[in-house]
C-alpha cells in the first residue's frame, strides 16, 4: 500500500519547493539517521531508515521547512536508538531536538494504570504543539506511514491503532486543516475495521464509476462555457468523494449505495473572493441548489482557516452533486492547513495566477488550541480526558451570534448555558434565562447556526447548577461551572475527599498514617499536579479525582519499602474496586448511586440503547427514562431536583418495543414483502396495521421487539430497499 520514498525524492521536492533549500543540513541529518538506526528493520522486513524517510517526505510535500524534515528523519532515534535529547542538541540544534523531544513518547514514568500512560502521551503530544505545532504534523506523517504499511501487523494491532487512528489522529488532521491527510487516515483505518463493508462499497463504487464520470464530466464542460461567458478566469476540476465519508453518509442516513448521488464533488478555483460569489451565482443560474444546503465558510472561516463556498446542487434527473468555490489562496490552505504557515510565511512562493503569497495565521484562529491546552493540564482522570479530547477534535461546530452581531462558534449539541460561557464566566454564573431570536426558551436548549441568541442574567442569581454539566456541551463550559462549584464548595469537597480516602484505605487494610506519609505524599501530588494535600482532597471531593487511583500512585511509592506481594494485592484490590460490575435495573438501564432501582422506560418516547437519555424521579413508581428529544422534556426539566443521570447498560441483552412507519406506493403484495423483510431480520413482529389514502400512498405501522437502536437501523436500512417503499422512520 506504501510507496517508498528515498532522501533523493525528499529532496528534489525541497527543491521545488523552496529557492535556496539547506540541502546540507537536509543530507547530514539522513546520513545520521542511517547510521544510528543501522541494521534495525521495520515488521516488514525492511530496513528500519524507510519509515523516517517517508515520514519526511510527506513533511516536504507539504512545504514546511528544512528544520521539521530533518526533525522527521530523526523523530524516532531518541526512541528506538541510544541517541539522546543532549546529542541531537548539540549535533543539530535546539530547535530540531525539540520536535524530537515532541514526538518522542514517554517510557520512563510508572503509572499505576495502562490508560493513565496513554493519556499522558497524549497530553505530551498537546503541550509540545502549544510550542510548536509542527511536532504535531510529524505525528500525523508517522501516523499515516504506519497505516500505510499495517499489513505486517497482527490483526488486533491492526485494529486496535486503526480504533486509535479512527478516533484521535484523523479529528486532529482534520482541526488543522490538514484534509487530504484526513481522508488518507480515515480510508486506511475503514479498511481495517470494516473489511467487508470497505470491499463491498469499492465493488459497488467501481461498477457504476463510468456512468459517474460521464456525468461529471458534462457538468464541469457545462458550467466552463457559462464561467468563459461571463469572463471569470477559472480551473474547474472535479474528484470522487473519500470512501469513509461516503460509507458515514449511508449510515448516518440509512442509505443504500445506489441512494447516494453525490459521489462527486466539483471545485472551481478562481483569483478573487468577488469571483468567488460571480460563480456561485453562475452555478445557481445554471442547476437548482438544494435547500439547506448551503454553506458559506468564506464569511464565516473555520476555525482552523479553511475557507470555501459549498453549496448541493440538481443535476439532471435530479441528480445531486456538490460544489466547492474558493480562490487560490484559500486553496493553498485548504490544501496544506496549517502547514501553510509555514509553507508560505517567508514568501518564497510565487502564486499560481502570479505575484507573491504570504499567509499568516492570525491568533484567534488557533483559540481552540489553546483551549484545549487549558483544559488537558486540569483533567487527571484517563477516561474523561479521552472522551473530552475526543469532543474536541470532532469538529462539528454551529455559528451563532450575540445580539451585537458577534459571531460565536460552539460545538453542535450546545445549548444557550454553552452560549452564556462563551461569552464570560461570569455571565453564565449569573444565567437566568435565555431568548433565541427574540423568543423565550428554556437555558437547555439545543442553538441552531443563524441563531441570535440574548443571555439573561441577575444578580441575585445563586450560581450555576450542577444539572448544567449534563445538557452542555463545549469543555470550557463545563470547566467553568466545575471551577465555580471547587471555589464555592471548597471546605465542603475538602471533607468529602478525607472521608473518601479514609473508607479506601479501611476497605484495602492499610492504615492512614502508614501510607500518608511525606515520601509517598509528595511524587503523588507532583504526578497529579496538586499544590497541596487540601487541593487533592478537594478534587477527590468533588468527584474530579477517585480515591482509589490517589492510593495507586501512593502505593507505588510505598512498594518500593515493603513487601512486594502485599502491595501487589493492594493494587489488584483497587483495580477490582474500579472495575466492580454496576448491576443494572430489569430494562438494562444503571441509575447513577442506586443499584437495583425500579426503572420504567417511557411510553411517550420509547426510548432504546443508543439513544440519549435522562432519568425522572417519580412519585413511588421508581425512576421513568426518557429520550432528551422526547416532547415532554422542556416539563419534566421545570423540576430540576427530580432529575437523575442515566446510562445504558450494554452488557444484558433486554428486548425493548418500538414502533415505525413505513410510506409506499400501495401495489398488490406489498405488506407481504415488508413482513418478509422483517422476518429475514430474526426481529420479532408484536403487530401490524395498514391503510392506503386516496392518492394509493400506503402507510403502515409495526410493533416490533428488538434488542438496540443499531437492529432498528439495521431494520430500517433493509425495509428502504422494499419495492415501492420510500420513507420508512421511527415513531415519534
Amino acid at each position: 500500500m506504501s510507496e517508498n520514498y528515498t532522501i533523493k525524492d525528499i529532496i528534489e521536492k525541497v527543491k521545488k519547493n523552496k529557492r535556496r533549500p539547506d540541502i546540507k543540513l537536509i543530507t547530514k541529518t539522513y546520513n545520521y539517521a542511517l547510521n544510528k538506526h543501522g541494521n534495525q528493520l521495520r515488521k516488514s522486513g525492511e530496513p528500519y531508515i524507510i519509515h523516517p524517510t517517508n515520514v519526511a517526505y510527506t513533511i516536504a510535500e507539504l512545504g514546511l521547512d528544512e528544520k521539521t524534515i530533518c526533525a522527521a528523519l530523526l523523530h524516532d532515534v531518541v526512541e528506538d536508538t541510544e541517541v539522546t535529547y543532549d546529542n541531537i542538541k548539540n549535533e543539530f540544534g535546539e530547535e530540531i531536538a525539540e520536535m524530537v523531544d515532541g514526538v518522542t513518547k514517554l517510557k520512563k514514568i510508572k503509572y499505576a494504570t495502562v490508560e493513565e500512560h496513554q493519556v499522558e502521551n497524549y497530553r505530551k503530544m498537546f503541550l509540545a504543539m502549544g510550542k510548536d505545532i509542527r511536532v504535531i504534523i510529524i505525528k500525523l506523517a508517522d501516523r499515516l506511514h504506519n497505516m500505510k504499511t499495517l499489513e505486517f501487523l497482527a490483526p488486533d494491532r491492526q485494529k486496535a491503532i486503526s480504533e486509535e487512528t479512527m478516533l484521535l489522529y484523523a479529528p486532529l488532521a482534520n482541526r488543522l486543516g490538514l484534509y487530504n491527510m484526513k481522508w488518507e487516515l480515515e480510508d486506511i483505518a475503514f479498511m481495517y475495521l470494516y473489511p467487508e463493508e470497505y470491499k463491498e462499497l469499492v465493488k459497488g463504487i467501481e461498477q457504476k464509476r463510468e456512468e459517474r464520470l460521464q456525468f461529471i464530466e458534462k457538468i464541469m464542460a457545462d458550467i466552463r462555457i457559462q464561467l468563459k461567458k461571463q469572463r471569470i478566469d477559472a480551473e474547474v476540476t472535479g474528484r470522487a468523494k473519500h470512501l469513509y465519508s461516503i460509507y458515514r453518509k449511508m449510515q448516518r442516513d440509512n442509505k443504500t449505495l445506489d441512494q447516494i448521488y453525490d459521489l462527486f464533488a466539483l471545485r472551481i478555483i478562481v483569483n478573487s473572493v468577488k469571483d468567488c460569489y460571480a460563480a456561485l451565482g453562475v452555478v445557481h443560474d445554471l442547476y437548482n441548489p438544494m435547500p439547506g444546503r448551503f454553506k458559506d465558510y468564506i464569511a464565516v472561516p473555520k476555525a482552523n482557516m479553511y475557507q470555501s463556498i459549498h453549496t448541493t446542487l440538481l443535476g439532471e434527473k435530479g441528480t445531486p452533486f456538490e460544489v466547492q468555490i474558493r480562490t487560490w489562496d484559500m486553496h493553498r490552505i485548504a490544501e496544506y492547513g496549517i502547514a501553510a504557515h509555514w509553507a508560505y510565511k517567508e514568501a518564497n512562493y510565487s502564486s499560481r495566477r502570479g505575484g507573491q503569497q504570504i499567509v499568516q495565521v492570525q491568533e484567534d484562529k488557533l483559540a481552540w488550541l489553546r483551549e484545549t491546552l487549558e483544559w488537558q493540564q486540569e483533567m487527571q482522570d484517563p477516561q474523561e480526558f479521552l472522551e473530552t479530547l475526543k469532543t474536541e477534535l470532532f469538529e462539528d461546530e454551529v455559528y451563532v451570534f450575540t445580539p451585537k452581531g458577534q459571531i460565536k462558534v460552539l460545538p453542535r449539541g450546545a445549548t444557550t448555558i454553552d452560549f452564556a460561557y462563551s461569552i464570560h464566566a461570569e455571565v453564565g454564573n449569573h444565567m437566568t434565562g435565555a431568548k433565541i431570536n427574540s423568543k423565550m426558551v428554556p437555558i437547555i436548549t439545543k442553538v441552531k447556526s443563524g441563531d441570535i441568541i440574548e443571555i439573561i442574567t441577575s444578580d441575585n442569581s445563586k450560581g450555576p447548577s450542577l444539572d448544567w454539566l449534563k445538557f452542555v456541551k463545549s469543555t470550557s463550559a463545563k470547566n467553568k461551572i466545575q471551577q465555580w462549584f471547587k471555589k464555592e464548595r471548597k471546605t465542603e469537597n475538602i471533607e468529602k475527599g478525607k472521608e473518601a480516602i479514609e473508607r479506601e484505605l479501611k476497605r484495602i487494610g492499610i492504615q492512614y498514617t502508614e501510607l500518608f506519609k511525606i515520601e509517598y505524599i509528595n511524587p503523588m501530588l507532583d504526578r497529579y499536579k496538586y499544590k497541596n494535600l487540601d487541593e487533592m482532597y478537594a478534587a477527590v471531593g468533588f468527584g474530579a479525582m477517585s480515591a482509589a487511583k490517589v492510593i495507586a500512585r501512593m502505593l507505588i511509592e510505598y512498594r518500593k519499602e515493603h513487601k512486594e506481594d502485599i502491595v501487589e494485592q493492594k493494587l489488584e484490590e483497587l483495580q477490582q474496586q474500579k472495575d466492580k460490575k454496576i448491576k443494572a435495573s430489569g430494562s438494562g438501564i444503571i441509575v447513577k448511586g442506586i443499584d437495583n432501582c425500579l426503572v420504567k422506560l417511557s411510553k411517550c418516547c420509547n426510548p432504546l440503547p443508543g439513544d440519549d437519555i435522562i432519568g425522572y424521579i417519580t412519585k413511588g413508581r421508581g425512576v421513568s427514562v426518557h429520550r432528551t428529544d422526547c416532547v415532554n422534556i422542556n416539563d419534566l426539566l421545570k423540576e430540576e431536583d427530580r432529575i437523575i443521570e442515566v446510562k445504558w447498560y450494554n452488557q444484558e441483552k433486554v428486548t425493548y418495543t418500538v414502533e415505525i412507519e413505513i410510506y409506499a406506493n400501495d401495489r398488490n403484495g406489498l405488506l407481504g414483502d415488508i413482513i418478509q423483510k422483517i422476518n429475514e431480520t430474526k426481529a420479532k413482529i408484536m403487530g401490524v396495521s395498514a391503510k392506503a389514502t386516496k392518492e394509493r400512498v400506503a402507510i403502515v405501522e409495526i410493533t416490533l421487539e428488538i434488542d438496540s437502536l443499531d437492529s432498528l437501523n439495521r431494520i430500517i436500512k433493509e425495509l428502504r430497499k422494499v419495492d415501492s417503499v420510500y420513507e420508512v422512520k421511527r415513531k415519534k
